[in-house]
Formats: structure tokens, C-alpha cells, sequence
């Protein structure tokens, strides 16, 4: 279960209850990410294809399916966690372009991975230990805005030309249309397909950790100045448009935190993947990706301080 919010740990004087907090949400995601670090470190074989294909194509879809059945917010709440998604990709693609245009860098190569956030391997985990299962549910909510459009005008970006087609193979968009039907009717998936995607729905927050330990221990830093600069960019741009548009939309509580969580996240690999696959500066990506990722692992208490 994810940590009580509340004040915990109140007999203990010499013990500051935020911080305990703060602790017992982050250390998990340290715990997970080190085990994969430390695996690819000394050596051992991990098959990071399979493990992405069977979280993407099967783990994924699961989650998504079992947490919005079983989503205790109303449906309103999960579209306006969609709507707010929408504004803050499409505000850091326009912030992000224009700085890139002032600075003279080609926006293939970096606009993507300043757009698009690792909103799934530290976004879904940090968001339910914060939040718990509401958390986890509006988060989601941002996920799958990313995931579709980076798979979709992600891609564009990257390799100069459009094809709708890659929307069909995103394996998330097949498991919403069921959810939904069940979200907006109310009523209950069969108890056979509720445990069965509740199960298979587990493994992606460990393994998504785990793999991202793995990533980060494989990619390399090539250049430090232009990359340091652009994760540090990523980190403020997304955090300063995700207060904004927490705070233009009236969110509080849990959507304010997930949404700010969720847009103050580090590249995503996938940025990476892609940049190998068209060729557009793919070796500072990865850098952009490791960087980036420290710097919000050292930043995480400040941030889950804000939010909560």
C-alpha cells in the first residue's frame, strides 16, 4: 500500500514527519532503479527488448484497464486531467521550439525529448506512492496523452514526416475504449478479467523501475555542457508550465501534485530510441536522458515537497 499522507511518526521528536514522507516515497524508486543499475553493471543478462515488449504490449494495457474500472474519481476529473495533459504538451512543444529556434539547435533532435517526459517508468510509480490509487489513476490520465502523441507527433518530429498509421500500433489506445465504456456506465468488468488485468497490471511499475536502472547504466554521456543545459531546461520548463497550468485550470489536491509530477518528469528513453532510429544527435540525447534523470532523482524531495 502507498504511504498515509498523514501525519505519521508525531511521538517521535527527533524525527521530521515531511521528511519520513518524503523518504518512504522516494526510496522505493531508488531501491527498483538500483537493483537494474547494479544488474547491468556487474555484467548479467537482461533482455531490455522483451521486457519493454512485454510491459508495453501486455502490462501496460492491463494497468490502464484495471485502474480506470476501478477508478474512485469521477470521470470528470480524469478528462480534466486529460485536457490539462494536452495544454502542457502543446505549451513546452511551443516554449521548447522557440528556444531551440533562438538558440540555433535543430528541433528534430531536441524538441522531443524537451516535449516529452518519462511520464511511465518514474511518472506512474512516483505518482501512486505519492497519491495512491487516485494518484495512479489521474496520472495514468497523463501517460496516455504522451504515450499516443509521442508515438504519433513525437515521431514526426524526430523523422520529418507524419504517419498516423504508428497510432495503430500503440498498444494502450486498444485497452481504453473497454475502460471507458465501464468508467462512463458504471458498471463492473467480469471478476475473472478484473484479477487477471489486476495481476498483469503488476509487474509494470517494478519492471519499468528496474529497466530504467538498466537504460541509464547502457547510455553514456557524450556531451556534457549542451546536454546539462537542455536537462536542466527539460526540468524547469516542465515543472514552471505544469504550476501554470495546474493553477489556470483551478486543480488541487491529488490533480495539482500528479500534474505537476507528471510534467517535471526527466526525458523519457524513448526520446533516445527514437534519435538512434533517425539519426537526429542521438548520442547528446542520451545524455540529455542520464542527465536529466539525476537531476530529478536529486530534486525529487523539493518537488514532492511542493506538491504535497
Amino acid at each position: 500500500m502507498p504511504p498515509d499522507l498523514g501525519p505519521r511518526f508525531s511521538g517521535r521528536a527527533f524525527l521530521n514527519p515531511m521528511l519520513v514522507e518524503l523518504f518512504s516515497i522516494i526510496a522505493p524508486l531508488f531501491v527498483c532503479a538500483g537493483i537494474g543499475y547494479g544488474w547491468a553493471k556487474t555484467g548479467r543478462r537482461y533482455d531490455v527488448e522483451m521486457v519493454t515488449n512485454l510491459v508495453t504490449n501486455i502490462g501496460v494495457p492491463c494497468l490502464v484497464f484495471h485502474t480506470l474500472t476501478n477508478l474512485t474519481v469521477p470521470a470528470a476529473s480524469f478528462g480534466t486531467m486529460v485536457i490539462a495533459a494536452v495544454a502542457v504538451l502543446f505549451t513546452c512543444l511551443v516554449v521548447g521550439g522557440v528556444i531551440l529556434h533562438v538558440a540555433g539547435l535543430p528541433r528534430r533532435s531536441y524538441l522531443p525529448a524537451l516535449s516529452f517526459p518519462n511520464t511511465g517508468n518514474m511518472g506512474l510509480p512516483l505518482t501512486y506512492l505519492a497519491f495512491g490509487d487516485i494518484g495512479l489513476g489521474l496520472a495514468i490520465a497523463v501517460f496516455t496523452v504522451y504515450a499516443i502523441t509521442q508515438f504519433t507527433l513525437g515521431m514526426a518530429i524526430a523523422s520529418g514526416t507524419t504517419s498516423f498509421r504508428s497510432l495503430l500500433r500503440v498498444p494502450v489506445l486498444y485497452a481504453l475504449p473497454p475502460a471507458l465504456a465501464f468508467m462512463l456506465t458504471g458498471a463492473t468488468p467480469p471478476k475473472w478479467i478484473d484479477n487477471t488485468t489486476d495481476i498483469l497490471g503488476g509487474i509494470v511499475i517494478p519492471m519499468m523501475l528496474i529497466t530504467l536502472g538498466i537504460s541509464l547504466a547502457k547510455l553514456a554521456v557524450k556531451s556534457l555542457p549542451r546536454s546539462l543545459g537542455l536537462s536542466v531546461l527539460r526540468l524547469g520548463m516542465g515543472f514552471a508550465v505544469g504550476v501554470g497550468i495546474a493553477y489556470a485550470l483551478g486543480l488541487e489536491g491529488a490533480s495539482r501534485g500528479v500534474l505537476i509530477i507528471q510534467s517535471s518528469m526527466p526525458v523519457a528513453v524513448f526520446n533516445y530510441l527514437f534519435a538512434m532510429r533517425y539519426k537526429t544527435a542521438p548520442e547528446e540525447v542520451a545524455g540529455m536522458v542520464v542527465i536529466s534523470t539525476v537531476l530529478s532523482f536529486a530534486t525529487l524531495p523539493l518537488l514532492l515537497w511542493f506538491v504535497l
